[in-house]
C-alpha cells in the first residue's frame, strides 16, 4: 500500500493533537485553570472516550468484512481468520474500557463546572 487512506491521515491527526496537548501541559508553571480544563475535557470525552469507542467497533467490523471482500492472506501461513479473530477481540476489549473513560471525564468536567479564575488586573474568567 502506497498510500495512506482518509481513514489513517485522520488517525495520524488525532495522535498529533494528543501529542500536541501533551506537550502544551507538560510545562504549566501557572497552572491551567478550571474553565480551559472543563473545555479541554469536552473535546476529549467525545473523541477519546465515546468517539474512539465508536471507532474501535468500526474498524473491527470492517476488519472481519475484509476477510470477505478481499483476497486475504498471512506471510506465516497461518489462518488470516484466526488473526482477525485475535484482532477483533482485542479491539472489544478497547472499546468496551473506553465506554467507562466517557463518564469518567463527564465526571471530572462536572466537579469543576462551577469554578472561574481571576489573573492579576483581570476580571475572573
Amino acid at each position: 500500500m502506497s498510500d495512506r487512506t482518509g481513514i489513517e491521515l485522520d488517525a495520524q491527526e488525532a495522535y498529533e493533537a494528543i501529542r500536541s496537548i501533551n506537550h502544551a501541559t507538560i510545562f504549566t508553571g501557572d497552572g491551567i485553570p478550571a474553565p480551559v480544563v472543563y473545555r479541554v475535557l469536552g473535546f476529549l470525552q467525545s473523541a477519546g472516550g465515546y468517539g474512539m469507542a465508536q471507532a474501535l467497533g468500526q474498524l473491527a467490523r470492517g476488519l472481519e468484512r475484509s476477510l470477505a471482500t478481499y483476497d486475504v492472506c498471512e506471510d506465516d501461513g497461518r489462518a488470516p481468520a484466526d488473526s482477525v479473530a485475535h484482532a477483533v477481540n482485542a479491539l472489544t476489549d478497547a472499546a468496551e474500557l473506553l465506554q467507562r473513560v466517557g463518564p469518567l471525564l463527564d465526571d471530572a468536567q462536572a466537579a469543576i463546572s462551577r469554578q472561574g479564575y481571576r489573573t492579576q488586573g483581570h476580571g475572573a474568567g
